[in-house]
């Protein structure tokens, strides 16, 4: 369900949107802490509606005015029952109450500063050691008036210099530290605009420090950070090509005669949108086409001098006559993705409408036909946010190629095993590492097919888990003679007596039937044994998406609990004292890096 664009919209109807959504099926629970330097009341209610309509279904708890400090160093008795997942800090500059005086010497103001960075990761950290949240911080939005006019921005004594010595702060403790996050109210009160962003009345009558439009700006930005850190951010974005990709029929007009480039208004447009594509590509988005065009001539657009896209840019390419609603699922099954990890941009208000009632899952924005909006309106509905950059969000693009070079290898063999075995596969096993912590993480996240439980975890409990005796927490790597597929699998299990009970287990559909699950139940068992576990209790949660998994156990020779009921099943499996290997293509070696999970990851930056 889409929420209304505008602000009146959204205020008249939130009680009946609300209602509305809450009859979705299958909404993820998260437990969210809001607290605030100001009034927060209104801040809830709009996340709420973000938050369910984004598919996560929210539980709040809520400080009292201006109480968020007291409320985490005194560790309030109701903060510590509730054991929120998320913890979000509403603050803005009115909570800096040391601010630098005038003609102050810079010693003193970084002093000043020192002394707020002080306070302020005093308590972030006592959330994250004392109850395991994730972290999202405001970072300071600009206020409204500048006593020294113009000088504020040149001397740093200023208030505005002075937030922005803090915003800069905060940044680096973000990359610093995977479970913190921010908010970035200094972009959104600029884009909001000063004048729109505070409400005098609003902040003398209610102590609310944002306007209700700057609200729904704050609560639709909260809501896509807590989207994204819950793997649902979009993974995938199908493009139409004329006059989407450039002005013009390519198929008519010639590849000279495209309007593409700084020599016309609206080229620069399609050149800006082209850049922003492959910025989306560099950084992991899969691009693919689905256009009405003969194939070869579509192609030739890509060969327009000004066209930044190439043909090596798109995981996947449909230029033909069939219904765009078949291409499109075509192409998600030859990426091995879900359709509701697919966003859908065509300038064609007729094709969109088709697609969007064939395909109610996909996501398709109302771009109309202005190609300098396009990029806007995709920032807007934030499909693509992630909450961290890892390596592998890199390397998707290469994945996605090497997997067309084995599909093309694999039709030349007629036997499967012959074929796997032509793979030469490499798979490296090991307990988790600091180092993928934050990939393994996304996994478990934003992982729905094979995923056993679809149980989602945050970063602090994965790295709990990673540090607990109890648990055997294995993540699964595999590269071929094509390339590296990167960490593909998890699986977690915790030990009680001589039981091991598998809580999580999922992989990558990028490596479905490459026995990969094999080598992780072989890795498993050989861990097991070492550990002196003599029995694996399997659990399989069913799921609208996870049926390819439902006889995984079975298939393994698990035998039924018969404690099993509605849609959760056991499955026991009893480890002989010679465990045979059941992987047969798969060659395992060992992580021979130094353990060093205790340790606090860093992650890749860009």
């Amino acid at each position: 369900m889409k929420l209304p664009t505008t602000v009146p919209d959204l205020l008249r109807n939130r009680q009946k949107l609300k209602r509305s959504l809450l009859e979705q099926d299958g909404l993820v629970p998260s437990r969210i802490a809001i607290l605030g330097g100001s009034t927060t009341a209104e801040i809830k209610s709009m996340l709420e509606l973000f938050l369910l309509a984004s598919g996560i279904r929210p539980t709040f708890f809520e400080s009292g005015y201006n109480r968020y400090s007291e409320d985490v160093l005194f560790e309030n008795r109701d903060l510590w029952t509730f054991k929120p997942d998320v913890v979000f800090f509403h603050t803005t500059w009115q909570n800096i109450s040391n601010f630098p005086e005038l003609l102050e010497r810079e010693t003193e103001v970084e002093r000043r500063a020192s002394h707020e960075m002080v306070r302020f990761e005093a308590l972030w950290e006592k959330i994250h050691i004392g109850l395991g949240a994730l972290v999202i911080q405001n970072n300071f939005d600009l206020p409204r008036l500048r006593p020294l006019g113009n000088l504020e921005a040149s001397h740093s004594f200023t208030r505005v210099n002075f937030l922005s010595r803090l915003n800069e702060e905060f940044g680096k403790f973000a990359r610093n530290h995977h479970w913190f996050l921010i908010n970035d109210i200094h972009y959104l009160c600029a884009l909001v605009g000063l004048d729109n962003w505070f409400g005098r009345s609003y902040w003398y009558n209610f102590h609310m420090a944002l306007s209700p439009t700057a609200i729904v700006a704050l609560a639709r930005n909260i809501a896509t950070i807590v989207k994204a850190v819950y793997g649902k951010s979009k993974k995938c974005l199908i493009l139409d090509l004329d006059n989407t990709l450039w002005g013009g029929v390519v198929g008519d007009d010639g590849v000279n005669n495209l309007v593409l480039g700084r020599d016309h208004p609206v080229g620069e447009a399609f050149l800006d949108f082209q850049k922003y594509l492959k910025g989306l590509q560099e950084r992991g988005i899969i691009l693919a086409v689905c256009s009405k065009n003969d194939p070869d001539t579509a192609k030739e657009g890509f060969s327009h001098p000004d066209s930044v896209l190439r043909i090596e840019d798109f995981g996947s390419f449909k230029a033909n006559w069939n219904p765009k609603p078949q291409n499109i699922r075509e192409i998600a099954t030859e990426l091995n993705i879900g359709l509701e990890s697919i966003v859908f941009v065509d300038d064609n208000p007729a094709e969109r409408a088709l697609v969007s009632q064939a395909i109610p899952e996909l996501a398709i924005p109302e771009v109309g036909s202005d190609v300098s909006l396009f990029a806007e309106i995709l920032e807007r509905e934030g499909y693509f946010e992630v909450h961290q950059i890892v390596q592998d969000d890199l390397d998707r693009a290469n994945y996605y190629k090497a997997n067309a070079q084995r599909e093309a290898t694999e039709l030349t063999f007629s036997d499967y095993g012959s074929f796997l075995d032509s793979l030469q596969m490499r798979a490296e096993i090991a307990p988790f590492r600091s180092l993928y912590l934050e990939r393994i993480t996304q996994l478990i996240n934003k992982t729905n097919q094979f995923n056993l439980t679809t149980r989602r975890y945050t970063s602090a409990e994965v790295e709990t888990i990673a540090r607990d005796p109890n648990y055997i927490a294995l993540y699964g790597r595999l590269a071929d003679k094509f390339g590296d597929n990167g960490l593909v699998s998890v699986l977690i299990g915790q030990i009680a007596d001589d039981t091991l009970y598998v809580e999580a287990w999922l992989m990558s559909c990028r490596v479905i039937k490459r026995e990969m699950e094999l080598s992780m139940f072989d890795a498993l068992v050989g861990q097991c044994q070492l550990r002196g576990v003599r029995r694996i209790i399997g659990v399989y949660v069913r799921s609208k998406k996870n049926s390819m998994v439902a006889t995984h156990y079975p298939e393994l020779g698990f035998q039924p609990t018969g404690e099993s009921h509605e849609d959760r099943e056991l499955w026991s499996f009893d480890i002989p004292l010679n465990n045979s290997p059941r992987s047969r293509h798969i060659e395992r070696t060992e992580d021979q890096s130094p353990a060093d999970a205790q340790s606090v990851p860093v992650p890749v930056t860009i």
